[in-house]
């Protein structure tokens, strides 16, 4: 307990010092987003529109350049053929910023992995999961409102992906060229 107690106690005091520098040391953005993936070459529903979440970490080397861990989350479901669908991706790479007082741009290029795992409900049960690689280029633009809280008014990233044919069920696409939308809250430290 007496450990607890001394690294919050740690955490706190290097928090000042770092509240006391004119840019912020890490970024944490957590939010919505909206993923369009084309899963089938032919389908009479809109099989891309996921919906979930997007969290990342950005470590601030500079004033106007950085590193950045991307992670989220997409859900759909089907109605017609009562499938549920989940993706997953995991990302990092470099970002830049300008710095423009309370609007901050930036952009970003992020190289990682991509989960796809699927199942459908009825008769019988059948399922699917598939790995693969990703990359994003895009960027956004943060509004700050407080000292160290900002609002990420839009994040537009361009997603390619390719996952392995194990597990993809017949005219399902592997590779793609997809968009995905976020929003959300950012805390600086």
């Amino acid at each position: 307990m007496k450990t607890f107690v001394a690294g919050i106690l740690f955490c706190g005091l290097v928090s000042l010092r770092l509240m006391a520098q004119d840019r912020p040391k890490v970024e944490v953005f957590g939010g919505y987003q909206s993923l369009r993936i084309g899963l089938w070459t032919a389908t009479p529903f809109n099989a891309g529109a996921f919906n979930g979440w997007n969290a990342a970490a950005a470590a601030n080397l500079s004033k106007y350049f950085g590193v950045e861990g991307d992670f989220g989350g997409a859900y759909n479901y089907l109605t017609i053929s009562r499938t549920s669908l989940k993706t997953y991706t995991y990302s990092g790479g470099p970002v830049v910023y300008l710095n423009k007082g309370r609007i901050k741009p930036f952009a970003h290029v992020l190289v990682g992995g991509i989960h796809l795992t699927g199942s459908q409900s009825g008769v019988s049960l059948s399922s699917l999961s598939s790995s693969g690689y990703t990359v994003m280029v895009g960027g956004g633009v943060d509004a700050k409102v407080a000292r160290a809280i900002a609002i990420r008014l839009v994040q537009a990233d361009w997603l390619y992906y390719s996952l392995s044919g194990t597990g993809l069920p017949g005219g399902m696409i592997s590779h793609g060229n997809n968009v995905r939308i976020s929003t959300g809250v950012v805390v600086r430290f």
